[in-house]
């Protein structure tokens, strides 16, 4: 169990500490950076409260990056009709060649994550991921 833990922290800090030289080289914060790169990647996600309640990155964080995201060009925020108190964030062309660099720099991290496992042991590393996928969703709706 703690191999577990300790296996999905040490993939969270080698990504962030990687992602230092790109958010550098974009002269962007890490959290902008991050939100970015979640809005991109996950489009059926919308809002800040998203961003929050996904991510888990602490609310007043979210509210001064999407700020300075918006503040730079990288973020537009829209009313969405018929609900005045939601808002609506989307990616402007300039924030689209910031998560295109990054979908590149996260593929590159991928792929040196998994080399030298051929594709027969990562098929059976997803299909084990999936299993405890389940299990964990069973216990989550069994509260």
């Amino acid at each position: 169990m703690n191999k577990g833990l300790e296996f999905a922290r040490k993939i969270d800090l080698v990504y962030h500490q990687q992602c230092k030289s790109i958010c550098k080289e974009l002269n962007l914060p890490q959290t902008a950076f991050d939100i970015l790169m979640f809005l991109g990647n996950h489009p059926e996600y919308k809002s800040a409260r998203d961003i929050v309640e996904i991510r888990k990155i602490k609310a007043n964080l979210v509210s001064v990056n999407v700020d300075k995201l918006v503040n730079e060009g990288y973020l537009k925020r829209l009313a969405i009709p018929g609900d005045r108190r939601k808002i609506k964030l989307v990616c402007s062309e300039k924030a689209k060649l910031v998560i295109k660099k990054g979908q590149q720099f996260q593929k590159q991290f991928f792929q040196t994550m998994w080399q030298g496992i051929d594709a027969k042991q990562q098929a059976l590393f997803n299909e084990i991921l999936q299993m405890i996928e389940k299990n964990l969703d069973e216990l989550k709706e069994a509260k």
